[in-house]
């Protein structure tokens, strides 16, 4: 088990993106219980990990419980002159950020999320396009944990 979970934050919305790439790409040949249990799963992992998120942000000092994870860099869009003539670099990072209303709307998002899909599989269980519908629903569940966990503007706007 990790010693920083903070560390971990990308897997929050990693795990529903990864399957429902699953689901989109080759859900089709999946059986309905294999497509539920991984569905559900990284949702409630996902949960687990924000349960623990939350955790250790609330041992930090009060000043400390800001934590930003840079996965990489999005545009490198290069220099650019600002108005006093000084040369700054203009690059967007994707990221992530955690700070006390994050961590505490990822567990909202993750945990209603989880009975979401919980529910859905006894709703969907007669219904055409099952794989599909989980395939979307763990979409939609990446680009709320990305809205709500951006470190800047434009990766909110693209979770919006």
């Amino acid at each position: 088990m990790p010693a920083n979970w903070l560390e971990w934050v990308w897997l929050v919305p990693l795990l529903p993106l990864a399957s429902a790439a699953v689901m989109l790409l080759a859900g089709s040949r999946l059986p309905r219980a294999l497509i539920s249990w991984l569905c559900c799963g990284t949702v409630g992992v996902s949960f687990l990990i924000s349960l623990k998120i939350l955790q250790q942000l609330i041992e930090l000092p009060a000043g400390a419980r800001v934590y930003e994870k840079v996965l990489f860099t999005w545009l490198p869009a290069g220099m650019f002159q600002t108005a006093a003539g000084a040369l700054k670099e203009f690059r967007v990072e994707w990221g992530y950020l955690v700070d006390p209303l994050s961590a505490v709307m990822i567990l909202v998002v993750s945990g209603v999320g989880f009975l979401i899909h919980v529910y859905s599989v006894g709703y969907m269980a007669h219904e055409g396009g099952y794989y599909r519908y989980f395939g979307y629903l763990n979409l939609f569940m990446f680009m709320m944990l990305t809205l709500v966990l951006a470190n800047n503007f434009l990766v909110m706007f693209v979770g919006w």
